[in-house]
C-alpha cells in the first residue's frame, strides 16, 4: 500500500487525480504559510518590512502621481534636465558618504545583541560625528562643483539650493541605522510618509499655479528636510531610552577596534562609489551622450520599475538586521531559511508585476504622461531582467556584509562595472538610451548572481566549520 504524503489523507486519495493534485497543492501552500507564520525570525522581518512597505506603497503612489504632474507641467525634456540636477546633488553625497546606516546596523546591532551598552553608546556617538563631517564636506564640494557642471548661473543656483538637503541630512544615515538596529522600522516608515506628503503637496500647488523647475526642487528639499528631522529626533530618543542620558559622553577609547570599523566604512564607501559610476549615474550618462528627452524616457521607465521593486525593497534592511544577528549567534540554519523565504516572495511578486506592466502599460503611459508608450515600455522590459534578479536575490550584498566580507561585492561591482562603463562609452552614443538600459540590466544580473554564489559558498563553509 502506498505511503501517504505529508498533508495527504485517505479521503484525499478518493478524489479524481486532477482534483487530488489541486487539493495537495492547497495543502502544501497552507502548510508553508503555517510554517512561515510560526517562524519568529521571519515573522519579525515580515512585521518590520510591513511598516516600511505600508509607507513605501503610499510614498511610491504619491511619487508616481507627482512624476506624472511634473512631466505634464514642464515637458519630457525639462523633466530630464530636472532629473540631472537632482541626481548630481544626490551623487555628490553618495560619493563622499560612508553609508553609515550599514556601519551602524552591523556594529551597533552586534553590540546590542551582546548587551554591551557602553560600546553601543560609543559607536552611535562617533559614527554620527563622522557622518556629520562628511555631510558638511559633501555640500562644500557640491557648492564649488555646481558652477562647472551646470554651465550657467541659473542652473548653478538650482544645484546649490537643492544641495542644502545634504546639511539637513547631517546624521540621517546614522539615525536610520540606529532605528533599524533597535527594531524601530516604523519610525523610518513614518518619516518617509511625511516626506512624500509634504513633497506632493507643494508639487500639486506648483502644477495648478503653473510654476517651474525651481519650485519643484524646493518641494523635494522641504520633504527631505522634514524626513531628516523626524528620523534624527526619533533616533536620539531611542538611544536615550536604550543607553541612558549619558550615552553622548561615551569615550572613543571604548572602540579599540576602531580601525576595523573605519575599514568597513571605507569599504562600503568605495562600494557606494563603484555603484555611483556603474548604477546611479546611468541617467547622467544618457543625458550627456543622448539628450534630455532620452533621460526623461529612462526616468519614466525607472519609475515604473520602482513599482516592481516596491514591495521587495522594504525587506532588504530588516533582512540585513536579522541575518546580522543570526550570523553573530552562529544560527546558520535560521540564516539559510530566511534567505529562501525572502527569495520566494521576491520571485513571486516580480512575475506578477512584470505581467501587469506588459498588459496595462501600452494604454496607461500615453494616458498618464502624454508621451508614446513604446519608448518607455521597451526600456522597462530591458530593465526588468536585471531588476527581477535583484528582487529575487535582494539579500545578496547584505549577506556578504553580515558575513564580514564587505570587499567581495565591491570587487564584483568594480570588475563588472568597468566592463559596463566601457560598453556605455562605446555603444550608447550611437545606440541611444535603450542600449544603455540593456547594458545596465546585464550589469545588475551578472554582478548579483556572482554575489549570491560567493555569499552562499562562505555561509556553507562557516556552517561546515561549526
Amino acid at each position: 500500500m502506498r505511503k501517504l504524503a505529508q498533508g495527504e489523507t485517505e479521503s484525499t486519495l478518493e478524489l479524481p487525480r486532477d482534483r487530488r493534485a489541486a487539493s495537495l497543492i492547497i495543502l502544501d501552500v497552507t502548510s508553508l504559510l503555517s510554517r512561515l507564520k510560526a517562524d519568529s525570525i521571519f515573522a519579525r522581518v515580515l512585521r518590520n518590512s510591513g511598516f516600511l512597505f505600508s509607507s513605501t506603497v503610499v510614498s511610491a503612489a504619491l511619487g508616481f502621481v507627482q512624476g506624472i504632474l511634473i512631466v505634464r507641467l514642464i515637458g519630457i525634456g525639462q523633466f530630464g534636465a530636472l532629473t540631472a540636477v537632482m541626481l548630481f546633488a544626490s551623487n555628490v553625497n553618495r560619493l563622499l558618504s560612508f553609508r553609515m546606516s550599514e556601519v551602524t546596523v552591523k556594529y551597533l546591532g552586534e553590540a546590542l545583541a551582546h548587551d554591551d551598552k557602553s560600546r553601543a553608546a560609543a559607536l552611535a556617538k562617533w559614527i554620527g560625528l563622522g557622518e556629520a563631517f562628511t555631510s558638511v564636506l559633501a555640500y562644500l564640494v557640491l557648492f564649488f562643483l555646481a558652477a562647472w557642471f551646470a554651465g550657467d548661473a541659473l542652473l548653478t543656483g538650482y544645484y546649490r539650493v537643492y544641495g542644502l538637503f545634504l546639511l539637513a541630512n547631517l546624521v540621517y544615515e546614522t539615525s536610520t541605522g540606529v532605528l533599524q538596529a533597535t527594531d524601530k522600522f516604523k519610525r523610518v516608515a513614518s518619516a518617509n510618509l511625511i516626506q512624500s506628503i509634504a513633497t506632493i503637496s507643494i508639487i500639486i500647488l506648483a502644477f495648478f499655479m503653473h510654476w517651474g523647475m525651481f519650485e519643484i526642487l524646493v518641494a523635494y528639499l522641504v520633504g527631505k528636510t522634514l524626513a531628516a528631522l523626524v528620523v534624527t529626533v526619533s533616533a536620539l530618543a531611542e538611544l536615550t531610552r536604550k543607553l541612558g542620558r549619558g550615552w553622548t559622553r561615551a569615550s572613543f577609547a571604548l572602540l579599540p577596534d576602531w580601525k576595523s570599523i573605519v575599514k568597513f566604512a571605507v569599504s562600503t564607501n568605495i562600494n557606494g562609489t563603484v555603484n555611483l559610476f556603474a548604477r546611479d549615474n546611468i541617467p547622467l550618462y544618457i543625458n550627456y551622450f543622448v539628450s534630455d528627452a532620452a533621460t526623461g524616457y529612462f526616468k519614466i521607465a525607472s519609475s515604473l520599475i520602482n513599482l516592481v521593486m516596491l514591495p521587495i525593497d522594504p525587506f532588504i534592511w530588516p533582512t540585513y538586521a536579522e541575518i546580522t544577528k543570526t550570523i553573530a549567534q552562529k544560527q546558520w540554519d535560521a540564516t539559510r531559511r530566511l534567505l529562501k523565504q525572502v527569495s520566494l516572495i521576491g520571485g513571486g511578486w516580480t512575475i506578477l508585476a512584470g505581467a501587469g506592466l506588459a498588459t496595462l502599460g501600452w494604454w496607461f503611459i500615453p494616458f498618464a504622461y502624454e508621451v508614446e508608450a513604446a519608448p518607455v515600455l521597451i526600456c522597462v522590459f530591458l530593465l526588468l531582467i536585471g531588476y527581477g534578479i535583484a528582487n529575487i536575490a535582494n539579500w545578496n550584498r547584505p549577506l556578504l556584509l553580515a558575513l564580514g566580507r564587505p570587499n567581495d561585492p565591491l570587487i564584483v561591482a568594480a570588475a563588472t562595472g568597468v566592463i559596463e562603463l566601457i560598453l556605455i562609452v562605446l555603444l550608447v552614443p550611437s545606440g541611444g538610451y535603450l542600449v544603455a538600459a540593456a547594458i545596465f540590466s546585464a550589469y545588475l544580473a551578472i554582478s548579483i548572481l556572482i554575489n549570491v554564489a560567493r555569499g552562499l559558498s562562505i555561509l556553507k563553509r562557516n556552517e561546515a566549520a561549526a
